[in-house]
C-alpha cells in the first residue's frame, strides 16, 4: 500500500440490488495484487414442505455500522496487509437468486485476503444486528437465526452423557 493511500472501510445497507462491481471498485488499489470477493445469494430452499421464495431483511443500522468498524479493526489486527474492506448488505425484500450481501477485501497477496473474507462473513453473521425472515410460497414467514450467533440454539452442545447412560 502506498504511504499516501488511506485504508478504506466501507459499509452500506441498501434496499436496492447490490452491484458486485461497485464493491470491487471500492477496494481496488494499484498496491494490491488480490481482491477477494464473497457474494451471498438468497437460495431456493424447502422447509417443512414449504418453498422459500425470498428473504426479508431488517437491521439496527447505527449499531450495524459500529459493529462493522469493530470487525474491520479485528480484520486488520489479524491480517495487517489488508488494504481495503467493503461490505454491502441488502435490507427489505430479496427474492431467490438475488444477492443479499456482497463483500470484497483487497490485499497485496491472495492468502490474507481470502482468509480475511471468510472471517468477515462469519463475523458479520455472528455480530452485526441484521435479521432475516424467510418467506414461503404459503405466504407464511419465519424469522431465522444465524448459526454463527453466540446465542444460537444451533451452537448448543448437547450435555455429556456417561457411558451406558440412556439418552
Amino acid at each position: 500500500m502506498s504511504k499516501l493511500e488511506q485504508r478504506r472501510d466501507i459499509f452500506k445497507l441498501s434496499r436496492d440490488c447490490l452491484s458486485v462491481q461497485e464493491v470491487v471498485d471500492a477496494v481496488s488499489s494499484t498496491s494490491c495484487g488480490a481482491v477477494s470477493i464473497f457474494i451471498g445469494t438468497t437460495r431456493e430452499d424447502e422447509v417443512s414442505g414449504r418453498k422459500v421464495i425470498g428473504l426479508e431483511y431488517e437491521a439496527y443500522e447505527l449499531m450495524a455500522q459500529s459493529e462493522f468498524s469493530k470487525l474491520c479493526a479485528d480484520i486488520r489486527a489479524r491480517w495487517p496487509t489488508v488494504t481495503h474492506v467493503c461490505v454491502h448488505h441488502r435490507l427489505g425484500w430479496v427474492k431467490v437468486g438475488e444477492a443479499s450481501v456482497a463483500m470484497a477485501i483487497s490485499s497485496p497477496h491472495r492468502h490474507d485476503g481470502q482468509d480475511a473474507i471468510r472471517h468477515c462473513i462469519e463475523q458479520l453473521k455472528a455480530n452485526l444486528p441484521i435479521w432475516k425472515k424467510e418467506v414461503y410460497d404459503t405466504q407464511e414467514a419465519s424469522w431465522k437465526e444465524n448459526a454463527e450467533c453466540p446465542w444460537s440454539f444451533q451452537n448448543e452442545v448437547p450435555p455429556a452423557t456417561s457411558p451406558g447412560e440412556n439418552i
